[in-house]
């Protein structure tokens, strides 16, 4: 008979299709607001139907662009807006979450539990994050200069 051993838990094995697909969706959405011409750090909004993102240009290179996205909350006195660093790969057409928050360098895989608190797959979290956060139905582009 075939003993299993019920206290040992599972390492967390990261679904990489899962996870480029969700870059692959957020590069889409991106896209449909990113301005041809564009300065670094020469900051403009995207204001749609569920709210308005502030994006900052911080890095334009031949095949990818770094940007900081903020989606400023009226009346926020509680709650810090959410933000994160985002490197966009044209050549690949993929947008990944570098920084968010108060984490400034995402680990493919955390493990649980640990001192921040981390899920194990934190950063698949914080990509489905930001792609909620581009779902809001850009209308208007805006420099804010």
């Amino acid at each position: 008979m075939a003993q299993f051993n019920l206290n040992k838990k599972q390492r967390y094995q990261p679904n990489i299709s899962s996870f480029l697909a969700v870059c692959g969706r957020n590069y889409a959405h991106i896209l449909k607001w990113l301005p041809d011409q564009i300065n670094i750090n020469e900051p403009w909004q995207v204001e749609g139907e569920f709210g308005k993102l502030s994006i900052n240009l911080i890095e334009n290179t031949k095949y990818t662009q770094l940007v900081e996205i903020s989606r400023p909350i009226p009346n926020g006195h509680f709650f810090k807006s959410p933000n994160a660093t985002v490197r966009i790969y044209h050549d690949a057409q993929l947008a990944e979450v570098l920084t968010s928050q108060q984490i400034y360098r995402l680990k493919p895989v955390y493990d649980y539990p640990n001192i921040h608190m981390h899920h194990s797959d934190e950063k698949f979290q914080v990509n489905a994050f930001l792609e909620e956060l581009l779902k809001i139905g850009s209308r208007r582009v805006t420099c804010q200069s």
